[in-house]
């Protein structure tokens, strides 16, 4: 297996590539007594289109995510009874771009190892056990769509976006769920639960080699052909809507502010553009910024407020959501700040103290087992190791994050969604 060490962070990984093509990564963590697996497939609720053997498919909005849920279904019961009565924690998750198999125990690691490699890569399905999921995920639906959190983010995807696929929900809609058969699901596991197309990535007191061995036994021997996706046209830089509003039952106004940003490159570019992104908003919208605690003093924002930067394939975004009395002051004070700082310029002790903050919280995160498995997989999935933000951070610069707030936070890639309390007066 290679090592690779990270001396700034203080980690060591192992990795190793199986003959199947499924790339393994192993944290060995000797002074904990948990082990933490993490099985996913570069696979997500926004791979709809795609090509195998030749062949277009084009399948319904949802078809991740219901396939996540019935994986756990095997020929002798359940395979969620099964981690648990093993002492073991399991769940998942879809997101756009991924999916997720994962457990964490304290005790009969390896043969909780072994019962998840097998459930995720031998689909089992039954017409009687789809359709009874489809009345679960359809009240699963039902529940999400009644979330204005929920409803106030989607409306922004749909501002934002003119065909990316982030526009459509991970679960899908009753209806298209309604068009998935057993062959649906048998047909994407195929396509994308092929170990060339996964990865696997480990975290605690574990023999690296043992886990090899585990996935060797396991797994199919071979690599089989992978689907190639499609997302649509490329997305102009401009938003399509600069403002959605709706009512629903919320005692206050929610909004979600989008500033839509440029297609994340693969590898150390996409992570770069991360690192800049994350900082640039700790200079816009961060609490030690000074619209942050003019907007708090102000009464435009509480407690509630939060902002972060996403990216999938193909889009990337900077937002800002929260409780507001007027979310059109907080769009227009956040576009005057913007311009400010385009202006003069990040106050330079402000860049410093900024670094050390977002920088150490990232190093943080790694003494969890589940952020620096998830992290590591979903930036494989990119192109790049994780753990190498420590050696691209030291060289992000204030003009970086002065660059992308200045291209970013213009007019035309700006879209607000707000979410009205029923029958209140809007200010």
């Amino acid at each position: 297996m290679e090592q690779l060490k990270f001396d700034r962070v203080g980690e060591t990984m192992f990795h190793q590539v199986l003959e199947n093509g499924l790339n393994v990564f192993v944290f060995p963590k000797p002074d904990f007594q948990k082990g933490y697996a993490f099985f996913a497939t570069n696979y997500g609720g926004m791979d709809m289109r795609f090509c195998l053997d030749g062949e277009w498919h084009t399948t319904p909005a949802g078809v991740a995510h219901y396939l996540e849920h019935k994986m756990f279904d095997t020929q002798q019961g359940n395979a969620l009874q099964d981690l648990a009565a093993n002492g073991a924690s399991p769940n998942a998750f879809t997101s756009n771009a991924i999916t997720g198999y994962y457990f964490d125990s304290t005790e009969k690691f390896e043969e909780n190892l072994r019962i998840l490699l097998s459930f995720v890569s031998v689909p089992w399905f039954t017409q009687e056990s789809v359709d009874k999921e489809r009345g679960i995920i359809g009240q699963e639906i039902g529940m999400i769509e009644d979330d204005p959190h929920w409803r106030v983010y989607m409306n922004l995807m749909e501002a934002l976006y003119k065909s990316h696929p982030i526009r459509v929900s991970v679960a899908g809609s009753v209806e298209s769920i309604a068009r998935i058969t057993p062959d649906t699901l048998y047909a994407c596991h195929k396509a994308f639960y092929d170990p060339a197309n996964m990865v696997l990535c480990v975290a605690g007191n574990v023999d690296p080699e043992g886990i090899c061995t585990a996935a060797r036994e396991i797994l199919p021997k071979q690599a089989g052909p992978v689907a190639v996706k499609d997302y649509g046209e490329k997305e102009a830089p401009q938003a399509v809507q600069r403002v959605v509003e709706t009512s629903m039952e919320v005692s206050a106004p929610i909004f979600y502010l989008g500033y839509k940003g440029d297609a994340p490159q693969r590898g150390e570019a996409g992570l770069r553009q991360q690192l800049v992104a994350d900082l640039a908003l700790e200079a816009l919208l961060g609490n030690s910024s000074p619209l942050y605690a003019r907007l708090y003093r102000e009464g435009l924002i509480n407690q509630e407020f939060s902002y972060g930067y996403e990216s999938d394939p193909g889009c990337s975004f900077l937002c800002a959501m929260g409780e507001s009395k007027d979310p059109f002051a907080v769009r227009e004070a956040t576009a005057r700040e913007a311009a400010r700082i385009g202006r003069e310029g990040i106050d330079g002790a402000l860049w410093e103290q900024l670094k050390k903050g977002v920088y150490g919280n990232r190093v943080r995160g790694l003494n969890s087992f589940e952020n620096l498995c998830v992290n590591q997989a979903q930036s494989f999935f990119t192109g790049v190791n994780y753990l190498q933000f420590a050696q691209l951070y030291a060289t992000v610069t204030k003009e970086e994050a002065e660059d992308l707030l200045a291209r970013w936070t213009v007019e035309e890639r700006t879209a607000l969604s707000v979410i009205w309390p029923k029958g209140a007066e809007k200010p």
